[in-house]
């Protein structure tokens, strides 16, 4: 849209996000219900961090970015931005849906997921194209632990994945901070991972902290640790 000036109007729109704390306390519930509500904590982070404005241009004089390649806008661009805009919101859903999902078993709430979604149709901020897609899929498995595991989500999201990938890469080389696409990215790869590197967290735990670890050869209920600076043996606890 262009001003009166000629120029786009969004490029005179002061970059400074102000909140009405929606997300904040979203992000905190999600904080205290222990679900990973990361696209949705980074986005209010982002918020927090364009409110620096001074600071910003501050650093920016001192730190610059003129070394950075730019970017140049065409038709495969604007395909990878919609990819990564697309899978991006479909990780926000399923983390909200897993969210309330925690909310309604700690609670003892009777969630219709379905209906929730459908409830957002009307006017909602956060409304879009495939919240029939979501009613769809809790009708079918009422028990869905999350979206990613339903067929019409989990092709959409491995259709948009090589432009998604694309678009956090080339934010990365251009020096363009996309916290909420490269979030949804990293939650995206946590959780179809079987393995991941939290082992190692397990490990510091009980070096700094005697915390104890549980082993992959032994029963969950045994749990272990290891006099790391002495003799480094082994102990069940």
């Amino acid at each position: 849209m262009k001003d009166a000036a000629g120029g786009h109007r969004v490029d005179h729109i002061l970059d400074s996000a102000g909140q009405k704390g929606t997300g904040r306390w979203t992000a905190t519930d999600a904080l205290e219900q222990g679900i990973p509500l990361t696209l949705i904590a980074e986005a209010v982070n982002a918020r927090f961090l364009s409110a620096l404005k001074s600071e910003r241009v501050e650093a920016e004089k001192l730190l610059g970015h003129d070394d950075l390649p730019g970017i140049k806008a065409n038709a495969e661009l604007i395909a990878q931005i919609r990819d990564a805009l697309y899978a991006s919101k479909i990780i926000s859903y399923a983390q909200g849906f897993m969210l309330m999902r925690a909310a309604a078993e700690k609670y003892g709430w009777n969630l219709s997921y379905g209906d929730i979604a459908l409830l957002w149709r009307g006017g909602c901020i956060i409304r879009s194209r495939f919240l029939g897609d979501i009613k769809n899929a809790y009708q079918a498995q009422p028990e869905l632990k999350n979206l990613l595991l339903d067929d019409f989500f989990g092709q959409a999201i491995r259709k948009a994945e090589q432009g998604w990938r694309k678009m956090v890469v080339m934010g990365v080389e251009a020096g363009i901070p996309l916290p909420a696409f490269s979030s949804a990215l990293a939650f995206y790869d946590g959780y179809r991972s079987g393995t991941l590197p939290a082992n190692l967290i397990q490990a510091q735990r009980d070096y700094f902290g005697a915390h104890t670890y549980r082993r992959t050869d032994a029963p969950e209920s045994d749990s272990f640790h290891t006099d790391w600076t002495g003799g480094q043996t082994e102990s069940k606890q």
